[in-house]
């Protein structure tokens, strides 16, 4: 009777230090899981805050979105006569269909015009006009100022 107290005391001694220190390890683990939602929930905030800057200073200065100006932007920085319209989209945070709206708006402007790609019917390439370059030069300030108030340190 005697010996099996001892196991019992020795198991629940021991058990008392694991128990804590998976306590503490929860503890741990939960206080960074709440600082890396902290960290994300920041990102999101700073990222809605400025997209909503640049999408009201693009839209009152220059009547475009901020999806139309970074579907021009990407355009001007690949430096390409045309691109692949699934090539944009994946470069952008836009859906398949959201980018194929955003590229008629800017198609309905003289910015873009849209042509079959000649390998594969299936593929549709972008191409961006002069209107547009011009269009995407005059923005480019207002783009950089916005980015530089909400980002600079």
């Amino acid at each position: 009777m005697h010996m099996h107290q001892m196991s019992t005391h020795k198991i629940l001694r021991n058990l008392i230090p694991v128990h804590l220190m998976r306590m503490h390890g929860k503890v741990r683990g939960m206080k960074a899981e709440s600082a890396l939602v902290g960290r994300w929930r920041e990102l999101a905030t700073c990222y809605n805050t400025v997209a909503c800057a640049l999408d009201r200073a693009l839209q009152e200065v220059h009547g475009l979105s901020m999806s139309e100006y970074e579907t021009l932007d990407r355009l001007v920085d690949q430096d390409c006569e045309k691109r692949r319209m699934q090539d944009i989209a994946a470069a952008m945070y836009l859906s398949q269909s959201a980018l194929s709206r955003t590229v008629a708006r800017l198609e309905k402007h003289g910015y873009v015009q849209r042509g079959l790609c000649d390998t594969d019917r299936r593929g549709v390439f972008v191409e961006i006009t002069d209107a547009g370059r011009r269009c995407h030069a005059d923005a480019r300030d207002t783009h950089v100022k916005i980015l530089a108030e909400h980002l600079s340190d």
